[in-house]
């Protein structure tokens, strides 16, 4: 074999290695990224694609990810696309839909998610992209279900009480319509090739995860068989369609599984790479309307008690897992801008000092994406729910715009952030 036979077959598979190692992968119950643990602090930004969509969108999305970038911020939640259109449960719904009608995709669409990993990976972050939803805000789980006639049009558009919300959705596990559905728009998404870079999004390592759904509960005890073979089903699609990147499924931990034997078996799952736990102390009762102050306290108890749990969980697993949403409103629970975010910061610091002590260790907790960045969108303050022309926040149009977001002005949210990254940072140099 001559010299340079040598050295043309050395270069090919230095650039194999080199790719291979710039997926993330999971080994010994972490995440690595070219050779090294992957611990890291995130955020939920899953209006991304939608955002890039138009010139003034895009210039947003770039600014922003430089904003990030600069705080030291790396992964991203993101959301693959929306189902249906029109009122949804009492409220608009996210637009435009990437499916508007079942089996009609606007594809082009896509290409503002093309955009937003193509700028993504020229900043080496990595992606976590949800493939639908349990809730109604982007359509998701609803929207499939009234396309197969399981839940009429006057029913899907009127506010829908708690336990209706449950008996509908919890249909959707057991509709082989409805799941074909959705897998036929899994299999556009994962199939698809950036039209900027032309690269296959199962060959991009800007991604790192596909998510089954946002958020995926049983609903009903009734249905957790049904769920779980929905979980199993949908992650074995996805790996016959991508070797490369993680799967994992979006749930919210104990409280998304009925119990955490459930949460245990479907996270055992061999075609599931790794768990996820969300937290919400507002939906969960924790605290009563504005009294973050009084009861924050039982908030901590309880954060901390849930991370505990659902961790211990996962560890029997042998799989990392990753804090993926949790969220706490402004100080006396306000809409403005101008208003101080004491309690927020300190909820932060007591989540990242959990992640930061697993990071020490090797632990089991290997990421935390806050919910949410908002950046240098603005409510419009002329009505507390999100209207068509309104800037895209990262809470969604079903809840009061500014109620979750972190903005790129949360001076002192951002110092908490950025201090915990450093932390973390200089543990994983040492």
């Amino acid at each position: 074999m001559t010299l340079l036979r040598i050295f043309i077959i050395s270069l090919c598979l230095g650039s194999i290695v080199n790719a291979q190692s710039s997926f993330v992968k999971v080994a010994d119950a972490k995440f690595i990224l070219e050779g090294k643990p992957y611990y890291f602090i995130g955020v939920n930004y899953w209006y991304g694609g939608l955002l890039s969509n138009d010139k003034a969108g895009k210039d947003r999305v770039k600014n922003e990810l430089d904003f990030l970038k600069s705080k030291g911020i790396s992964n991203l939640r993101i959301m693959a696309g929306a189902e249906g259109a029109g009122q949804i449960n009492g409220v608009p719904r996210v637009e435009p839909a990437l499916q508007p009608k079942p089996g009609v995709f606007k594809k082009e669409l896509l290409t503002g998610l093309d955009f937003l990993l193509a700028e993504m990976g020229k900043r080496k972050m990595k992606a976590v992209i949800f493939l639908s939803n349990n809730w109604e805000w982007s359509g998701g789980f609803l929207q499939y279900l009234n396309w197969n006639g399981l839940i009429p049009d006057s029913i899907l558009k009127r506010k829908l009480t708690w336990d209706e919300m449950r008996d509908y959705v919890s249909l959707f596990y057991s509709c082989g319509k409805c799941v074909q559905q959705y897998a036929q728009q899994v299999k556009l998404i994962v199939n698809r090739t950036n039209s900027i870079t032309k690269r296959k999004y199962k060959d991009d390592p800007a991604i790192m995860t596909w998510e089954i759904a946002n958020e995926p509960r049983p609903m009903r005890p009734a249905a957790i068989g049904a769920y779980k073979k929905f979980i199993y089903r949908s992650a074995d699609l996805i790996r016959t369609l991508d070797k490369n990147h993680l799967i994992t499924t979006g749930s919210e931990g104990e409280f998304g599984s009925e119990n955490l034997d459930v949460f245990k078996e479907v996270h055992s799952y061999k075609n599931i790479s790794y768990s996820t736990m969300h937290i919400w102390p507002k939906n969960w009762g924790w605290f009563k309307d504005t009294s973050i102050a009084a009861d924050f306290d039982v908030v901590i108890k309880n954060t901390t008690d849930y991370i505990q749990r659902n961790a211990a969980v996962a560890a029997e697993t042998g799989k990392p897992v990753v804090v993926e949403e949790f969220g706490l409103p402004r100080d006396s629970h306000s809409f403005s801008l101008t208003s101080t975010t004491t309690f927020r910061d300190r909820y932060y610091a007591v989540i990242f000092e959990e992640l930061l002590l697993h990071s020490k260790n090797d632990g089991i907790i290997a990421g935390a994406n806050f919910w949410t960045f908002s950046g240098a969108g603005r409510p419009s303050h002329k009505q507390l729910l999100w209207k068509k022309g309104d800037d895209l926040l990262g809470d969604p149009p079903v809840e009061e715009q500014g109620l979750n977001s972190v903005f790129d002005s949360d001076t002192s949210t951002w110092n908490v952030i950025t201090s915990y990254i450093k932390k973390q940072e200089g543990d994983n140099e040492n």
